[in-house]
């Protein structure tokens, strides 16, 4: 994992990295584009509310290693080896568990299922400008 900046992440700044993570708008935010910044320069808004002072790049990275590690942990309990874990999982699964699954089964379906959170939260995502 990444140590950007030389300064590590603790285990409250990462916590409150997947809190704001966790909010359905960021996430709606982070799956509908690539160029991301403006996503994460918020976020990094955010922490700074908690008082935790990290660039918008410390949390891309530190979000993309979180995610990185996530899909290698679950790809692996998938295939049955239980003794791989990391210390934020659950939290992870709950926000990323639902969408991974959705993305494999997304090319089989193509869009015929969206969950009901998705058409309501465009409007939303079309107010935040």
């Amino acid at each position: 994992v990444a140590n950007e900046g030389g300064k590590h992440w603790t285990v409250n700044e990462v916590r409150a990295l997947i809190r704001i993570w966790s909010d359905k708008k960021i996430q709606q935010q982070l799956e509908g584009t690539v160029r991301n910044k403006r996503i994460f320069e918020q976020v990094a808004a955010r922490l700074q509310k908690f008082g935790i002072d990290r660039d918008w790049k410390q949390c891309r990275t530190k979000y993309k290693n979180l995610k990185h590690e996530y899909k290698s942990v679950k790809s692996a309990q998938d295939s049955g080896n239980t003794s791989r874990s990391m210390k934020f999982f659950n939290e992870l699964d709950a926000i990323l568990g639902h969408s991974t699954m959705e993305q494999a089964s997304k090319s089989d379906s193509d869009e015929c299922e969206r969950p009901p959170e998705w058409t309501e939260a465009k409007s939303e995502k079309d107010s935040i400008g």
